[in-house]
């Protein structure tokens, strides 16, 4: 039976350089309903980064005590960095209501959805393989061979894409955003959702 929860959650991938976190972070600062689902990582803090914000950075022992002790609802390694998302976090949050986004890798994304069938799950593509190539390089974060392996993560990132429920191609990052609010919006608008939130309107319609 598929637990029907007040809250939506939203499970975003993309292959890195793609605009995930830039659309995301949009997407929370024009929709005062949504939240970010904070993951735990290995790797460590880039630039302004902070714990408990863009993650919580753990040391390899503390997320290996935490898969001992079924602590994710999903977990995976990433360009050689574990990254995991706290299954009792996920669970309180839309239990009790709110919008939950999360920001993961297309592993992560499909066992969120085998444990959470209601999530939907969005996956941002780049235009092209050129201009995500720039736009690595453009972030200056990595060298030449880093970028190299981006890429070739990326294009088997891509070949997943079938998994996902709704696919956004960030080619201009407005429309990419409208598309982002659209699918967020939708999924408000539900049977479902619409009777929950708006119970005294189905009750003076005598809808049961």
């Amino acid at each position: 039976m598929t637990m029907d929860y007040p809250g939506n959650l939203y499970v975003v991938a993309a292959p890195s350089g793609t605009g995930k976190s830039s659309l995301v972070k949009a997407l929370l600062e024009v929709d005062s309903r949504m939240e970010l689902s904070v993951s735990h990582t290995t790797r460590a803090p880039r630039g302004q980064e902070m714990h408990g914000r863009e993650y919580y950075f753990v040391s390899d022992e503390e997320f290996d005590r935490m898969i001992a002790a079924d602590a994710f609802v999903e977990w995976a390694q990433v360009h050689g960095n574990r990254y995991g998302t706290s299954r009792k976090a996920i669970e309180d949050k839309i239990a009790a209501g709110a919008d939950i986004v999360l920001e993961i890798d297309y592993q992560g994304a499909i066992q969120i959805k085998r444990q959470f069938p209601n999530a939907v799950l969005i996956f941002i593509l780049p235009p092209s393989w050129e201009e995500l190539r720039a736009r690595l390089q453009r972030r200056a974060e990595d060298s030449d061979e880093v970028i190299e392996l981006r890429l070739r993560n990326a294009a088997e990132e891509v070949a997943h894409v079938d998994h996902f429920d709704f696919v956004i191609i960030n080619e201009l990052f407005e429309r990419a955003l409208f598309d982002l609010k659209a699918i967020a919006h939708a999924q408000r608008l539900k049977v479902a959702a619409q009777r929950r939130a708006r119970a005294d309107t189905f009750r003076a319609l005598n809808i049961g």
